[in-house]
């Protein structure tokens, strides 16, 4: 921004707030000593907030979101009824009103469709797990599912983008963003963001946006920083072909220098923000090679994860970093993995899914604990909708698939702050509707930050003259979930 462009938006309001705060700070100086306020390094990130609002439950976060809609009528909101009646019509009494995708919209039919996979209860609560995921019901003690979520959004962008920014227009800071400003980051070599991109062998799938873990209208420092598999896991960070470390490092240190002589022009708040990411950048030449690095991990922890997990890129090994990412202090990591958008041939598709995703699922919660960090992370494992009772298309013996249904679905979660071994929520029969403790996506961010000891409220950013939080403003606890 130059010199002129910034004065003529620098209103006489911005003028009082900021020298007054800076007497205050220089008075408070005085009294304190100069070391005592000014002691750390202005490169290193602490977070708006300066600590919580209250004692926090987490400390660090694990979101592995299946985007597409994973189908909780064949993983896990059992609902027999729909075998007992399979092939008859969705009585229009349970449908009422609600809107339907322009897909099915038209369907002259909506047969019920039950699922083609066999269920069984686990656990000292008996909850009911698909036969496709034996994995993560073998951790059922561990998990809290949630099986009333629910969304307005019916399309995949809006409704990724709600579940991931709060708010289903683009041009929000996603969660990550929100977290990474407001607390911080626990370790200054590694990014207190971090975002994984699985491979599935299924090539197909939404696509995934960077503005889902984009940094919004935030500073630039909070974006995610996303890890690839290969040569070179965070772009462009390796130096160039005959630069040094020590050139590199006299370059950041008079670039520093200048841009310094430029704020204290402008006073441009991301200057500071693009300075902290030269920083970054150069400590993470150091820690992310240590921390892709998973060949010194020990056989028995590929046993657990699947063989998969030797192969960068797939789910397995992206859960596997994901550990090594929290062991080393990252707050938020974000995994999507795609493919879940199963219209059509959902007993092949889902099976596929199910069998890349259902034992690094379980084996990740089953490694923090082991390791004792499940104590103070928490693992969140879901999509961005449901999936329908009824098939979209023929139903077949053999075939059937499902339409996007955002007015009920399941995730779960394990680790800290959350009530583990239960069942929150419920569908009716046909697991259309919800009869029991409804969950909107604003209530579990809300409740998320507060696990944090973040109240979601109070975490907030002025934007063009409104000041906007992550749960817009909705947002309830949801004490049902929490221990």
């Amino acid at each position: 921004m130059h010199c002129n462009q910034y004065e003529a938006q620098y209103s006489r309001r911005d003028f009082l707030s900021r020298t007054s705060l800076g007497l205050g700070a220089t008075a408070l100086a005085s009294l304190l000593g100069p070391r005592s306020v000014f002691a750390d390094d202005p490169d290193k990130n602490q977070g708006v907030l300066g600590g919580t609002h209250f004692p926090p439950k987490v400390k660090r976060v694990i979101y592995l979101f299946q985007s597409g809609g994973p189908s909780q009528l064949d993983l896990f909101d059992y609902k027999p009824v729909l075998k007992e009646r399979n092939g008859e019509e969705l009585p229009p009494s349970v449908r009422g009103e609600q809107r339907l995708t322009g897909m099915t919209a038209h369907q002259q039919s909506f047969p019920l469709t039950g699922s083609h996979f066999g269920f069984n209860q686990h656990g000292k609560t008996g909850a009911w797990f698909s036969d496709q995921v034996p994995h993560i019901s073998s951790i059922g003690d561990d998990i809290c599912m949630i099986r009333s979520m629910y969304t307005e959004a019916i399309n995949h962008d809006p409704a990724i983008t709600f579940f991931q920014t709060g708010s289903q227009l683009p041009g929000r800071p996603s969660i990550g963003s929100w977290i990474s400003y407001g607390l911080g980051s626990d370790n200054e070599n590694l990014p207190s963001f971090s975002v994984l991109l699985s491979r599935s062998h299924w090539n197909g799938g939404q696509p995934l946006y960077s503005r889902l873990w984009g940094n919004g209208f935030l500073p630039s420092l909070h974006q995610g920083v996303q890890f690839r598999s290969g040569k070179d896991p965070v772009l462009y960070l390796q130096n160039p072909p005959g630069i040094k470390s020590s050139s590199r490092r006299r370059m950041l240190d008079y670039l520093k220098r200048m841009h310094e002589e430029q704020e204290s022009r402008v006073m441009d708040p991301e200057i500071s923000s693009r300075v902290a990411q030269y920083e970054m950048a150069y400590r993470l030449q150091t820690s992310v090679p240590e921390t892709m690095n998973i060949n010194d991990e020990p056989d028995y922890i590929f046993d657990l994860y699947g063989e998969q997990a030797r192969v960068p890129g797939t789910y397995a090994a992206n859960c596997l970093l994901a550990r090594r990412l929290v062991e080393r202090g990252v707050k938020f990591v974000q995994l999507y993995h795609q493919g879940w958008d199963h219209h059509g041939d959902l007993p092949n598709l889902l099976g596929q899914l199910a069998g890349e995703t259902d034992q690094p699922s379980a084996a990740l919660v089953t490694d923090l604990k082991q390791r004792g960090l499940l104590e103070d992370t928490l693992v969140i494992w879901g999509g961005e909708f449901g999936r329908t009772t009824y098939s979209q298309g023929k139903l077949t013996d053999s075939n059937y698939g499902r339409d996007h249904h955002p007015r009920c679905f399941t995730i779960w979660m394990a680790g800290a702050g959350i009530k583990a071994g239960t069942v929150y929520g419920k569908t009716d029969d046909f697991g259309y509707n919800i009869v029991e403790d409804p969950v909107h996506v604003h209530d579990f961010q809300a409740t998320l930050l507060h696990l944090l000891g973040v109240d979601h409220e109070r975490l907030t950013f002025k934007h063009q003259g409104r000041r906007y939080r992550l749960t817009d403003v909705h947002g309830e606890l949801v004490p049902g979930i929490m221990a």
